[in-house]
């Protein structure tokens, strides 16, 4: 099976913060799989390191209020293209991120308060028929 992973997930410092998430879970879950590394903010043009942001009103902001909202959509779109081309069939994301979330992201409001709903990517691939599942499902 092939599984699109968010590159954090793996150990890839792409964190916004220049850092990764690394889950040995899930690394043990892909091993026997064919994994497709992404980062839907690095490929809309994102630097690493990087303001943090978050979802408001519909519109990526950073926390110096200014919208990435257009590389947010077209690093989403690129990583669903490619996700497409390559025949995932189930996304391994991290949660809460404004762009992998799966069930909660954060306010928009900085003040690490969750609601539900999905980052850019997640929808994304949630409306072409992908499975999803963060980390912590693993």
């Amino acid at each position: 099976m092939k599984v699109i992973v968010s590159a954090c997930l793996l150990g890839v410092d792409c964190k916004y913060n220049g850092g990764n998430n690394r889950c040995q879970r899930v690394l043990d879950f892909v091993k026997d799989h064919e994994v497709i590394p992404v980062c839907p903010e690095q490929m809309g043009g994102l630097s690493t390191p990087r303001p943090p942001a978050e979802i408001r009103d519909g519109k990526v902001i950073n926390a110096e209020g200014v919208s990435v909202d257009e590389e947010f959509r077209r690093g989403a779109e690129a990583a669903l293209i490619l996700a497409l081309d390559e025949g995932a069939e189930l996304a391994i994301l991290q949660p809460r991120s404004p762009s992998c979330g799966c069930h909660q992201v954060y306010d928009g409001t900085f003040s690490r308060t969750l609601v539900p709903g999905k980052g850019i990517f997640a929808k994304m691939l949630a409306d072409n028929g992908i499975e999803l599942r963060e980390a912590d499902e693993i």
